[in-house]
């Protein structure tokens, strides 16, 4: 379905994130995960991408087995990083042919092993370029690619200027983004002051919020590692710091979560995307938090 029609469709939607596995057992055991998230009937899933070599190819195949075998509507992420042009009509054919109408187009970073990666051969170097470059591109809905970019409540780590942020947040919905979906974030205060500043800008497009529970304390150091700039607010710290071990981490973990969850519904989100490691226990719980069987009962 085009993510049009679902956020046409569902007043707050619910979506769920996972990351495809380096190995043919860990695509089998991810794809027990997604068959048990599919009963909480999530309005679409998506799949991070890494640049070059095999883990793109992944993507594309894990994107492609959620498409047939699922009743799911799958959405791949795309960066910018290692591609020249015809690879990026490539992969955008190979896609429309397989039925995938969602992208979601990201600057993206090297992968650590080219670091050193000369980026003068790549089609784009910003996330506007290429959604720009997705949007030209023709599909069999007449509307092309839904198309999604990244927001950044707590701000980009590459753009300090937070009014610049702004600016290019602008360029990219007005290249053709249908939806923003938010980096992860641990105070719900930074996501409604990033929703007020893009009402400011003039960004009138849809606002999903990134939530992850935190799961264990080196989980929580690596997401700091992972989102530069992160905020890791004091109660939460305390919260950790409290905890004996880390099944009580990830206990506390999902009460946050879940507070922050109840929190952006009483204030009109329109929808929740939830990083799930590859993993459906904590979800499930925060849906069971919650007081709902499935996302039908949040929507």
């Amino acid at each position: 379905m085009h993510i049009l029609d679902i956020l046409a469709r569902d007043a707050t939607t619910f979506s769920f994130e996972f990351f495809p596995p380096k190995t043919d057992a860990a695509s089998d055991e991810l794809f027990g995960t997604i068959a048990q998230l599919q009963e909480l009937k999530p309005s679409f899933v998506s799949v991070t991408y890494g640049a070059g070599g095999t883990t793109r190819d992944r993507t594309h195949d894990l994107v492609v087995r959620i498409q047939r075998e699922t009743h799911l509507t799958a959405i791949s992420h795309l960066t910018c990083v290692c591609h020249s042009l015809a690879e990026m009509t490539g992969i955008l054919d190979r896609y429309a042919e397989a039925g995938i109408g969602n992208i979601l187009a990201l600057g993206g970073d090297p992968p650590k092993n080219l670091a050193n990666h000369d980026r003068s051969g790549d089609a784009f170097h910003f996330s506007n370029e290429l959604v720009q470059f997705v949007r030209s591109r023709q599909t069999p809905d007449p509307r092309g690619f839904g198309i999604g970019v990244a927001g950044f409540p707590e701000g980009h780590p590459g753009t300090p200027n937070r009014l610049v942020e702004m600016d290019h947040l602008k360029q990219k919905v007005d290249a053709g983004a249908d939806y923003i979906c938010t980096q992860l974030f641990f105070d719900n205060r930074d996501f409604f002051d990033f929703r007020e500043r893009c009402d400011l800008a003039g960004i009138r497009v849809p606002i999903i919020a990134g939530i992850m529970p935190v799961g264990s304390k080196a989980g929580l150091i690596r997401m700091a590692e992972l989102s530069a700039g992160s905020r890791i607010p004091a109660g939460l710290l305390r919260g950790v710091n409290r905890c004996a071990d880390d099944a009580s981490v990830a206990n506390f973990g999902i009460h946050w979560a879940t507070e922050q969850c109840r929190g952006l519904l009483d204030q009109n989100v329109k929808g929740i995307h939830f990083y799930t490691l590859n993993k459906s226990d904590a979800t499930r719980q925060i849906y069971q938090n919650l007081g709902v069987r499935d996302s039908a009962g949040l929507r």
